[in-house]
């Protein structure tokens, strides 16, 4: 790419420009204060000059992102699962303990080293240097489906998509005990804990921090102390699945950070070393960012999840 890329569109009445923009792309806030601060982000037409600043309803912004710079980080050959590939885009079924991007103590073994090595570095730039075509994330933890952008307009087609919430996604997870009613929709305010802030939490549904989030889920099979449900996203937020599933009392087998499982399954997780969330990204949908067709992608549940399900089915 040899000249900056333009991001634009309309914004959501919010109290601060950063926020408001974070919301509206891929962006993070701290990227996006770096690029207020470089005199990159305009709104309705005037140089914006403060992350802090109040945004009215529709107001119009334009970020212009400048070249990437070299990238900094390794290829390597790591054996990825690729379930669809094109020049515009590849998907992934990210196996279980894989982080996304590199950060600080994961400079290397993350889907992007792998990418750089299997893309031969065509990977998309908006996202910045250390996250090269992520256009989304799910948990080192969690398994299955994610899609990557090769090209700057896949990325923002695609990145349009997730803004919309017009993304397809369906998790299945293991949660404990079995939900009730076996079907419905969880509509709670997601943020940081005041607590805790690495952890996420529910939110009052007044607050002004935090995001909408809405998940809507299914009970699939009833299991001992257990229950395999289906989860659909009409937001994609941090931790979303986990953290709303804990707050009607189903936390997530093998959380280690939002419930407690209880002590017959803690004993059989520890007899089959399953040590993670029982999360997977089963399906992922949406329009193909260049082409105009509606695409659908399934990945079948791994084998440490699969086995979970077995053994608490008897």
């Amino acid at each position: 790419m040899s000249g900056p890329q333009c991001i634009t569109g309309a914004l959501a009445a919010s109290n601060r420009l950063d926020k408001a923009l974070a919301e509206a792309t891929d962006l993070s806030r701290e990227r996006i204060k770096a690029l207020i601060v470089e005199g990159s982000v305009t709104l309705d037409g005037a140089i914006a000059t403060s992350p802090n600043r109040k945004v009215a309803d529709g107001a119009r912004f334009a970020i212009a992102l400048p070249p990437p710079a070299p990238l900094d980080l390794e290829p390597q050959d790591i054996p990825l699962t690729i379930v669809f590939e094109d020049d515009q885009l590849v998907v992934v079924d990210k196996p279980a303990g894989m982080v996304v991007h590199p950060a600080a103590g994961n400079r290397d073994g993350t889907l992007v080293n792998a990418l750089l090595h299997h893309c031969r570095g065509r990977l998309s730039g908006i996202n910045g240097v250390e996250r090269p075509g992520i256009v989304h994330r799910i948990d080192k933890d969690t398994s299955g489906l994610l899609v990557v952008a090769k090209t700057d307009a896949a990325h923002e087609g695609l990145a349009r998509q997730f803004a919309d919430h017009s993304i397809h996604r369906r998790y299945l997870a293991v949660c404990a005990g079995h939900p009730n009613p076996a079907e419905g929709t969880i509509d709670a305010r997601l943020g940081r804990s005041d607590r805790d802030r690495k952890k996420m939490a529910v939110l009052a549904k007044d607050s002004s921090r935090g995001k909408h989030a809405v998940t809507h889920y299914r009970l699939v099979q009833r299991l001992a102390h257990a229950a395999l449900i289906e989860c659909r996203l009409e937001t994609g937020r941090t931790h979303q699945v986990r953290v709303h599933c804990a707050s009607i009392g189903h936390p997530l087998l093998g959380d280690p950070v939002y419930g407690r499982t209880p002590k017959p399954l803690r004993e059989l997780l520890a007899r089959l070393d399953f040590t993670r969330q029982a999360l997977h990204a089963a399906e992922l949908g949406f329009v193909h960012p260049t082409t105009g067709e509606t695409v659908e992608f399934r990945a079948e549940l791994p084998p440490d999840m699969r086995e979970l399900i077995d053994e608490t089915a008897r």
